[in-house]
């Protein structure tokens, strides 16, 4: 039998990087689920389940790193949050451990590294405590 296809959920007002990463994901066998506000997501993390939520902080009514804190709510206990941002990765750090995000990602990871990171995470039991301190996803 089969493995299921590691599911994502992106979440970006950019529709050309939602583009660009759907493809790339789909590419290295991900099911890429997108959307473009930070408006719904708890609804779709509730129906759609998926491995890893990938969500970008800088939305202009809803911050990212404050929807993970509610989209975990209704989140299957597996699924990864992960924020993912051109900030530095200072800042990113430290909206991760403000959030509870499992940890983050530059967007300037792309493709192959991309997908390499979250399969590499996938395999990686997740910690227990909600004051973990998360770190860059790596490979």
């Amino acid at each position: 039998m089969a493995e299921a296809k590691p599911r994502v959920l992106v979440v970006d007002d950019d529709p050309d990087l939602l583009d660009l990463v759907q493809r790339s994901l789909s590419a290295y066998g991900f099911d890429v689920q997108t959307h473009t506000s930070a408006l719904g997501v708890s609804n779709i993390v509730r129906a759609s389940e998926p491995d890893f939520v990938l969500i970008d902080v800088n939305f202009p009514a809803l911050k990212g790193d404050k929807v993970v804190g509610l989209a975990r709510q209704y989140a299957p206990p597996g699924t990864r949050f992960i924020l993912y941002s051109a900030s530095d990765e200072a800042k990113l750090r430290s909206l991760a451990i403000a959030s509870g995000a499992d940890g983050y990602i530059s967007k300037s990871v792309q493709g192959a590294d991309l997908a390499q990171k979250l399969h590499a995470m996938r395999l990686k039991p997740r910690p227990a405590l909600p004051n973990r301190d998360p770190s860059p996803v790596e490979s």
